[in-house]
């Protein structure tokens, strides 16, 4: 296979605009990719809070979220 020379600004260019098309045509998959890093880094803080705290029954709990 014949070796092809890359222009390294050009792909480079070529590369920021599909990924600029991609993001305006699928905002729906950065929105949701977002709201999961959000999720996510929310789930992280709340475990590292609990961290050190005494353990609750299962049955502590269901009666808490029943109130």
């Amino acid at each position: 296979m014949a070796n092809v020379p890359v222009d390294e600004d050009r792909l480079k260019e070529l590369l920021k605009a599909a990924i600029a098309e991609v993001l305006e045509e699928r905002r729906d998959l950065v929105v949701e990719l977002v709201e999961e890093a959000l999720e996510d880094v929310g789930l992280i803080r709340a475990m590292e809070e609990a961290e050190g705290s005494p353990f609750v029954s299962r049955n502590e709990v269901m009666r808490l979220l029943a109130d």
